[in-house]
């Protein structure tokens, strides 16, 4: 099981990170240069307004399909049509209350109301893609999933490319409206798409909407949907709470934001990582598997991957926020630079938050997989409560680093008490010669970036060269073996 973790995951991330990269410095970025940051700006208002209500699309039903489908097959058949009645009621559900309260806040004109309605369509199109990938993950079909993650921005991509660089449409008429219209004809073939490889594993489909089959699923999903919600409000409050309790106009939260830019770019990633992994660990804990040798596994390629970017972040972190945020017109240098210095503090920080909190996709998925969601939700409610307690105390004296310490240690908090609760729950053994292990990659990538970093070279060479040797550090230590990698990924017979 654990080398068919590692081969899909693979793929899995080299899909991703060619085609979202592309998306974001690519097309995204062009449509903002032709919009303009007020056209765009309204846009991300919206769109940020209709994600708030996101949990109403799914209430847990994803996470908890995908890992009783992966434990029983079976339930695909008998519970397809069922679920999907429940997704088209929840749909509707969000459609009303995002128009009530949006229209309660100010979005009561024209194009506010297009945006909202295009906006909260593709986020209703989007929940759909990940109920149906729910299903294939759980039927183990990982290939597919891992095209069906990029499926929908490939298509985005190719249609955006036309719309803005073919000559086809006169950049003067370009308007926010064709962008979100592009998102969701690629959100329709997508849906398309996975509805043909999970139809092929449905014997028969009952789309009768039995309201105590509804009351059930939603009494089993609930506690998902409370996990979600709690990990999300421990997860992102501290802006909000930046802007809230101190009088700067948002300046500090704005700080706070640009140095979280890559800590959010990375958890994109490293989620991709609890996709995969939730249905795997169910189908192992429901078969009796190997389950530590999985976890081992997982683990590695989670402080392999995070470990090695929290490192290259700490050790460069003036550089990378300097290339990242050029001066503003008219902006003194020594000002530039204070401001610089001022994200170079908090990033650091926020990706040692980044690499606790990817440690989660392992052990918190393990918990999920093994339904010990009372357990998840007691620590995601402790981190809640630390959270905002802490935040209260440290925000008006240390402002955006005091919300970053917070966040650092909350999120360690919770990742090593879920890893106390997985290790005590489901008994697998990590004894004290693995950790030695861990401990002996963590040293040698410190210090390595350590050494490359005394160097007298461009920042970017030494960066990329220190980078190059910890990868090559992950088989030197053993973290990873090179030769099960090359065997998974060039295998020998038929893979499954």
């Amino acid at each position: 099981m654990q080398n068919r973790f590692i081969k899909n995951i693979i793929f899995l991330l080299f899909l991703n990170l060619l085609v979202k990269p592309f998306w974001i410095l690519g097309i995204d970025r062009e449509v903002q240069n032709l919009l303009g940051d007020a056209t765009y700006g309204t846009f991300q208002s919206i769109f940020n307004f209709s994600y708030l209500f996101y949990i109403l699309l799914d209430l847990g039903i994803t996470n908890f399909n995908s890992r009783s489908v992966a434990q029983d097959n079976q339930t695909l058949s008998s519970r397809f049509g069922g679920l999907t009645s429940i997704k088209l009621l929840l749909g509707l559900l969000y459609a009303v209350v995002i128009f009530i309260i949006g229209y309660i806040s100010g979005f009561r004109h024209g194009l506010q109301l297009k945006l909202l309605f295009w906006c909260g369509l593709n986020q209703i199109l989007l929940s759909f893609i990940l109920y149906l990938r729910s299903n294939i993950q759980g039927l183990l079909l990982f290939k597919h999933d891992s095209i069906l993650s990029v499926f929908d921005r490939v298509l985005a991509i190719i249609i955006m490319s036309l719309v803005l660089w073919s000559g086809w449409f006169p950049k003067e008429q370009f308007n926010i409206i064709w962008y979100l219209q592009a998102q969701t004809v690629a959100y329709l073939c997508t849906i398309v798409f996975a509805l043909v490889v999970v139809l092929r594993h449905v014997d028969k489909m009952d789309f009768h909407i039995n309201f105590a089959f509804f009351r059930d699923i939603l009494r089993q999903s609930l506690p998902f949907a409370l996990l979600v919600l709690l990990m999300s409000v421990y997860s992102r409050i501290e802006p909000f709470l930046l802007e809230r309790l101190l009088n700067d106009n948002g300046v500090q939260a704005g700080i706070y934001s640009r140095a979280y830019r890559l800590f959010d770019a990375g958890n994109n990633i490293s989620n991709l990582f609890a996709v995969m992994l939730l249905p795997m660990f169910a189908a192992t804990i429901k078969e009796h598997g190997d389950l530590t040798g999985l976890v081992k596994t997982s683990f590695n390629v989670i402080v392999a991957m995070a470990g090695i970017v929290l490192v290259m972040c700490a050790f460069y972190s003036q550089e990378i926020m300097q290339m990242m945020y050029r001066p503003e017109e008219g902006e003194l240098d020594a000002a530039y630079l204070l401001r610089i210095g001022q994200y170079a503090k908090v990033f650091p920080i926020l990706m040692g938050s980044f690499f606790c909190l990817s440690t989660t996709y392992v052990f918190g998925t393990l918990l999920t997989a093994n339904g010990s969601l009372k357990q998840l939700n007691l620590v995601a409610a402790s981190g809640v409560v630390i959270n905002i307690l802490l935040n209260l105390i440290v925000i008006p004296r240390f402002q955006s680093v005091g919300a970053a310490c917070t966040s650092l240690l909350v999120q360690t908090t919770t990742a090593f008490l879920q890893f106390l609760i997985a290790k005590r729950i489901l008994k697998f053994k990590l004894g004290g010669r693995y950790w030695l292990h861990i401990l002996f990659f963590a040293v040698s990538i410190v210090t390595i970036t350590l050494l490359v970093k005394q160097l007298n070279i461009h920042w970017m060479i030494g960066f990329a060269i220190a980078f190059a040797i910890n990868c090559g550090g992950i088989f030197f230590t053993r973290l990873l073996r090179l030769k099960e990698l090359l065997a998974l990924v060039v295998p020998k017979g038929k893979n499954a």
